[in-house]
């Protein structure tokens, strides 16, 4: 008893004390492991990655990926400064490279270690097809993504523990009917919603992000169309999965696309590529 309440105590403590605030919505988010931990283990993970993997360099697809990451880091950094976060920054080191992977897939580290992979190209189509995965992935950064997905597992540990305590003294059959329970239950109830949220939540930011980098933000959810294409229909059902299905991508990109325009404007942006 005294255990499950020490965890009990220890988590709420954390929570309080753990806690960021996400410039674009303004919502406190969990920030249980600090950037300055997490910042120095993903760029050493990312120049493993680049070790172990063929990284295109000088060809016309591999400068229009890192031309269109600065122009999307560039967009990010006028937005933070104009609205009070200055120095918001200052540890992210960019950097965009395109690898030789048939996978239709990007990915940003924390701090702005961006990989496209030659598979994506065909879909994204252009340039400003490239700007709409690329200000979705510079989102997640700059939303602190990684850093809420990694406290959000230290709490699910911590309430797995708190639930294995609560039952220790069951017989066998009841400690595993609430287990399976317990991790049904945080999976689909908490963790797959917590990281659907975050999807979107990078969609709506890298929208405006590529708007002011001058770029059409119409084409959002021309992408999607394409990429719902490419998957022929085989992505699981929305709710046993990371991302948002195509279909509610579309609406919302579509939906989201006026704001972003308004937004450019602020910054004077208003011809887009």
């Amino acid at each position: 008893m005294k255990t499950r309440k020490s965890i009990v105590i220890i988590g709420t403590i954390l929570l309080f004390m753990s806690c960021a605030t996400n410039p674009f919505t303004g919502k406190q988010t969990l920030a249980l492991v600090p950037n300055s931990q997490i910042l120095p283990m993903a760029f050493q993970q990312y120049n493993q990655f680049l070790g172990e993997n063929k990284v295109i360099k000088g060809t016309s697809e591999a400068e229009m990926i890192t031309r269109v990451g600065q122009k999307i880091s560039r967009a990010s950094e006028r937005w933070l400064n104009a609205n009070g976060y200055q120095g918001y920054l200052k540890d992210y080191k960019w950097e965009y490279n395109l690898v030789d992977d048939k996978n239709v897939n990007a990915w940003c580290m924390p701090g702005g270690k961006i990989v496209f992979y030659t598979g994506i190209l065909p879909i994204a189509k252009s340039e400003t097809g490239i700007a709409a995965v690329m200000g979705h992935e510079v989102a997640h950064a700059l939303a602190n993504h990684g850093q809420q997905r990694m406290s959000a597992g230290q709490i699910q540990q911590l309430a797995g523990a708190a639930t294995a305590i609560a039952v220790s003294g069951k017989d066998q059959k009841t400690q595993q009917i609430v287990g399976t329970a317990f991790g049904l239950g945080s999976q689909f109830g908490v963790m797959l919603p917590f990281s659907r949220s975050h999807e979107t939540e990078a969609d709506r930011i890298g929208l405006q992000l590529m708007a002011i980098a001058g770029y059409n933000p119409d084409e959002a959810a021309n992408l999607w169309r394409r990429m719902k294409a490419n998957s022929g229909g085989q992505a699981p059902p929305e709710f046993m999965s990371t991302h948002p299905s195509s279909d509610t991508r579309i609406a919302n990109l579509t939906a989201w696309a006026p704001a972003a325009r308004a937004e450019a404007k602020k910054f004077g942006v208003t011809s887009f590529k």
